[in-house]
């Protein structure tokens, strides 16, 4: 949580509480089957204009996660609450309106439009599926909701193959937004963009978020898009957090060798913020075959006996991080 929404009280409008997915998956012939944790035991909190950011790998479950916040699939263990309301359990009518209190903008806006269709007709799609109004007051509304995403009344009648990388996302997020929703998840929403155009949409992105007072989960692996928009970070790796706390937190006071080489993999052009790379070796286990003890100790250069036997709990450490790792006390001077 961040100083400010604790100093306020406020409840959070999403919170997931110890969040799990598993699968059961076929090994093949004559071998039976195998449990897939994707989603392992994950608990975090989103406020009001406040962004919550994970990172991690490709197979660390943030689209896992995507899916259990968007309804697309259900958890196997653990609550998610949207303003106190248990998705896991509500019932079908209380999932219409709990849906469009929760949207998602997609990684390409080049896939995520039908290109048959005016861009218009597109983001008006939502209203004719969950808003009874009449064809003047949808027209009205999406127009409104254009001008606020930067499109100009002309593109009203478009198609989408006649648009830029960048204006199409701006489709995408009105699209996404003309429900008004509570929670959008940006599922890595500019890393289909050319570098020049991304600032732009993360900085739409942060204007909408104040005046509608969205919270943002923001999946992505480009810490320096992280850096930018996240106001908490939540660091995942085979299913778990290892490491969670402010943007400040993660990149300035880190405790966790994942984190750090994640960090250090980041460009920088200023030669001064550059940090020593880190090489990780090995590949990231299967989930269908997890190492014992913690996950990350078959790359971890600081891994000890201790890390192949017993796996680490997220623990409180100073201010607002928590970090899972045995030697996290001992390598924090080293990673100053």
């Amino acid at each position: 949580m961040s100083e400010a929404a604790e100093l306020a009280g406020d409840a959070p409008l999403l919170e997931g509480r110890d969040l799990k997915r598993h699968y059961r998956v076929g090994r093949g012939a004559f071998r039976g089957t195998a449990l897939v944790r994707a989603l392992d035991g994950v608990s975090f909190r989103v406020h009001e204009r406040q962004t919550l950011a994970v990172v991690g790998e490709s197979g660390c479950g943030k689209s896992t996660l995507a899916r259990l916040i968007t309804m697309i699939e259900p958890p196997t263990a653990g609550t998610l609450h949207l303003t106190g309301l248990d998705l896991a359990t509500i019932t079908k009518d209380q999932k219409r309106p709990a849906r469009r209190a929760v949207q998602m903008i997609f990684q390409n806006p080049f896939g995520s439009l039908n290109p048959r269709k005016k861009i218009g007709t597109i983001i008006a799609e939502p209203l004719l599926i969950n808003a009874k109004l009449t064809p003047a007051e949808r027209d009205e509304r999406v127009r409104w909701m254009m001008a606020k995403v930067g499109l100009r009344p002309e593109h009203h009648d478009r198609y989408p193959h006649m648009f830029s990388g960048g204006q199409r996302q701006r489709v995408a997020i009105a699209r996404a937004l003309i429900l008004r929703p509570k929670v959008v998840v940006c599922d890595e929403p500019v890393s289909a963009l050319d570098v020049s155009i991304q600032a732009q949409v993360l900085n739409l992105l942060l204007e909408l978020q104040d005046e509608f007072g969205l919270a943002y989960v923001f999946i992505s692996h480009d810490l320096s898009v992280v850096r930018h928009i996240a106001d908490e970070v939540m660091v995942m790796y085979l299913g778990r957090a290892v490491e969670q706390g402010t943007r400040d937190e993660i990149f300035g006071g880190h405790q966790h060798p994942y984190t750090r080489a994640l960090l250090a993999s980041t460009p920088h052009l200023d030669p001064a913020s550059r940090r020593e790379r880190i090489v990780l070796t090995g590949e990231l286990p299967s989930p269908l075959d997890p190492p014992a003890g913690c996950a990350f100790h078959t790359r971890c250069p600081y891994a000890v006996d201790l890390c192949q036997q017993q796996r680490p709990e997220l623990s409180p450490k100073s201010g607002h991080l928590s970090v899972a790792c045995h030697r996290a006390d001992e390598l924090v001077a080293e990673f100053r």
